[in-house]
């Protein structure tokens, strides 16, 4: 009666995991893409200056991007690009950690996100990603090109730089790919069912020519530290896999160390 007892809440536990998982993988774009829709006339506020644009991406899609400026003397330009959730009026609260080390930052929308038209997918992401390094190379901005990824933002920073090459290439709380991200119980699970989205930063870094510097904290509930850990083969010095004790996932900006990093990368050169 036990043996029977136990065979069926083992079942049971197994029914209600392979039932989690595929509702993961029906939904899976809902999952990796959270974004959150502004209307066209909506006006970005924050208290540094900036200017909003629309980058034309073919087939009547608009991106909608701001250009915060550089405090100080102008070094160069930051492409940023954001993470999987909200749109530019939370990310852009993060730009003056770059803005205040001289260097002008252009943030984009993803298709879908904010006032940007269309639906995301990791292959639209990544061709947008070039439309936006090629706009700026039409503009003629002069200085340093670095590359910024931000949790999915890393796989779509780090593609962009296998393809065009930027005198830098920031990821932080980056994943080797994007079922690194899944909890370590459920990924024997994962493993059989099809991932239509890899966002594999581990398969882009080994095209990455410029130097490659990875910030992660240790408690990040989001992107296990592990699942980061898997890109320091591919860095030219381990010493660029900068590990932030105590950091989470949406909190590194809050520690001197990350901050004392971002210094040492943007505010010497």
């Amino acid at each position: 009666m036990l043996k029977r007892v136990i065979t069926w809440m083992i079942g049971i536990i197994v029914s209600l995991l392979v039932l989690a998982l595929l509702g993961i993988y029906l939904f899976q774009d809902l999952v990796i893409f959270q974004s959150v829709k502004l209307e066209k006339d909506y006006v970005f506020r924050f208290d540094y200056s900036f200017t909003e644009h629309s980058i034309p991406a073919g087939d009547d899609v608009q991106l909608n991007a701001l250009l915060f400026d550089a405090v100080g003397p102008r070094k160069g330009l930051i492409l940023y690009f954001h993470g999987n959730r909200g749109n530019l009026q939370r990310w852009g609260n993060y730009a003056p950690d770059l803005t205040k080390h001289g260097y002008d930052v252009l943030m984009i929308d993803y298709r879908g996100y904010g006032k940007s038209d269309g639906s995301p997918s990791e292959e639209t992401l990544y061709a947008d990603a070039s439309v936006v390094w090629s706009w700026v190379q039409a503009k003629g901005y002069q200085g340093e090109l670095i590359f910024y990824g931000r949790s999915l933002g890393s796989a779509v920073a780090s593609q962009l730089a296998s393809v065009h090459e930027p005198a830098l290439l920031i990821l932080e709380t980056p994943f080797d790919e994007i079922r690194g991200v899944v909890d370590p119980m459920w990924l024997p699970l994962a493993r059989l069912l099809p991932i239509r989205s890899v966002f594999s930063n581990k398969e882009h870094l080994r095209s990455v020519k410029c130097r490659k510097v990875v910030l992660h904290g240790t408690d990040d509930r989001i992107v296990p530290l592990a699942s980061a850990k898997g890109l320091i083969p591919l860095l030219d010095d381990e010493r660029d896999f900068v590990i932030i004790p105590g950091g989470g996932h949406r909190n590194l900006r809050s520690f001197p160390q990350y901050q004392d990093t971002i210094l040492s990368l943007l505010g010497n050169r």
